[in-house]
């Protein structure tokens, strides 16, 4: 049993008035001077309280008093720790990526993060963490910037990687519809340039899905770069722009075929973003 006046209850506290929300195991055990039953018995009571949060094996996060009726408290504050914990690289990606740039129309069901590992998905409190994979990280390292949280900061992927890992990572998109709607509101703050210089760390075929999009919705300046990046590829294939549904939607007979030759691509269904 921990000593009242060295418990885990005033070891949170006293890292909460320094700003901190995030421990392991071995620095707890350390700071406290107990063994590992006699944390993880402390840890558990805390726990059942919901004072404390284990996203992994090791790590803990402090749910702040303000926070107890979340069970968590925002994602933002702790996921770099979180990270760190893995040792692994990460960026937060996707829809909430986009949301953090200015798209709002719909919101994410879970916090995306992209990383080297495939992890399995991690629920916190009423939240949840979704991990997507990639394997060369370095590739689009450029791409991905620091943000400041109220305990530190978050990586974060810039506007330009976010729209085109929408278009690789469809299963966390939320479909064409919805991409297209995030691509109309983010479109005027996309640099050519560094969309450009981005996508040659992606397939082809995302290259060629969101240039489509970006002229289909007026962003043709935007898109140009982009195109000049592909344009030297005589033998440029054909791809579906939507792939997913092509061949798994039987309404999809009925819609009249066009296609589109800048991109090469086949659309059997003009996007429907939101207004």
């Amino acid at each position: 049993m921990l000593e009242q006046k060295n418990t885990l209850s005033s070891y949170m506290t006293d890292l909460l008035s320094r700003g901190r929300i995030v421990f392991s195991r071995e620095e707890a055990q350390e700071a406290l001077g107990v063994g590992r039953k006699a944390f993880l018995d402390a840890a558990e009571r805390q726990q059942h309280r919901k004072r404390l949060l284990r996203p992994r094996q090791g790590f803990y996060t402090i749910v702040p008093p303000e926070y107890l009726m979340f069970e968590t408290p925002p994602l933002t504050w702790y996921i770099d720790g979180l990270m760190r914990h893995e040792g692994r690289p990460y960026y937060v990606a996707l829809l909430k990526a986009a949301q953090f740039h200015g798209a709002a129309h719909q919101a994410a069901m879970e916090f995306q993060v992209i990383t080297d590992r495939r992890l399995p998905r991690i629920r916190v409190g009423r939240a949840a963490i979704g991990f997507y994979y990639r394997k060369d990280m370095n590739s689009i390292s450029k791409g991905i910037a620091k943000r400041k949280t109220p305990t530190g900061f978050m990586k974060i992927s810039s506007v330009e990687l976010t729209v085109l890992d929408l278009l690789r990572y469809r299963n966390g998109s939320g479909g064409l519809d919805n991409i297209a709607t995030i691509l109309s509101e983010l479109g005027e703050i996309i640099d050519p340039h560094k969309l450009a210089q981005l996508s040659s760390a992606f397939e082809r075929s995302v290259v060629q899905r969101l240039g489509y999009l970006l002229d289909w919705l007026g962003f043709a300046k935007t898109a140009e770069p982009l195109h000049a990046s592909i344009s030297g590829n005589s033998t440029l294939p054909w791809v579906e722009l939507e792939p997913w549904r092509a061949y798994l939607d039987p309404e999809l007979v009925f819609y009249p075929v066009t296609r589109n030759q800048r991109w090469k691509v086949v659309v059997r269904r003009e996007p429907e973003p939101e207004d």
